[in-house]
This record gives structure tokens, C-alpha cells and sequence, in this order.
């Protein structure tokens, strides 16, 4: 919850019942509540006006999938989830060589370096 952990909201819960003081504590309470709940509301239906403007091939979008770290990776899972075995075992057949013998210089690449 925000990067907040437990001994963090309980100095911020300490320090509201001495700013606000016990009797005036629940009401706020409620009042950050309503807010919360109405931001959560707002959230879910911008998600859902964005979704439907998309059109139904985005029916399953999240905003957090609009971060781009979380959207390259889904690319990359489907991409690797899609791939067949059998290429990536001849890709790796292929990448293999043969040891280097007694006194054979490594091949060089004057493009690469």
C-alpha cells in the first residue's frame, strides 16, 4: 500500500490521534474512507470507458499493462510461449562449436569489437 509498512502507519496513526485528537479521529476516518472508495471508483471507470472505446480485442486490458516494463514482458512471454521447441534446440545446436585445439587462435570478428 503506497510503499507504507506497518511501523510507518502506525507513527502516522499516533501522530493523527495528537494533531486531531481521539474524538475527531473517526470522523476523518470515514471521511479518508469515502475518498478512497470514490477514487477507486473513478479508477475502474476510466478503465472501463478506456476498454470500451478500444473496442472488444482490448477486453482484457488493466491500466497497470500500460506501463511499458509490464507490457514488453507480456510481449516477450507470448513471443518465448509461442516458440517451438524444437527451433530453439536447433538454435542451440547450431550456436554450439567445437572446442578450440592446441595452439588455434579463437576466430576474431574486427566488425564486432
Amino acid at each position: 500500500m503506497f510503499g507504507i509498512g506497518l511501523p510507518e502507519l502506525a507513527v502516522i496513526v499516533i501522530v493523527a490521534i495528537f494533531v486531531f485528537g481521539p474524538e475527531r479521529l473517526p470522523d476523518f476516518a470515514r471521511q479518508a474512507g469515502r475518498f478512497i472508495r470514490r477514487a477507486k471508483q473513478f479508477a475502474d471507470g476510466a478503465r472501463d470507458q478506456l476498454r470500451d472505446e478500444l473496442g472488444p480485442e482490448y477486453s482484457d486490458l488493466e491500466l497497470r499493462d500500460l506501463d511499458p516494463r509490464v507490457f514488453i514482458r507480456k510481449q516477450i512471454d507470448a513471443v518465448l510461449a509461442e516458440a517451438d521447441l524444437d527451433e530453439i534446440a536447433a538454435a542451440q545446436a547450431a550456436v554450439r562449436q567445437r572446442p578450440l585445439r592446441d595452439g588455434e587462435r579463437p576466430p576474431y570478428d574486427a566488425d564486432a569489437t
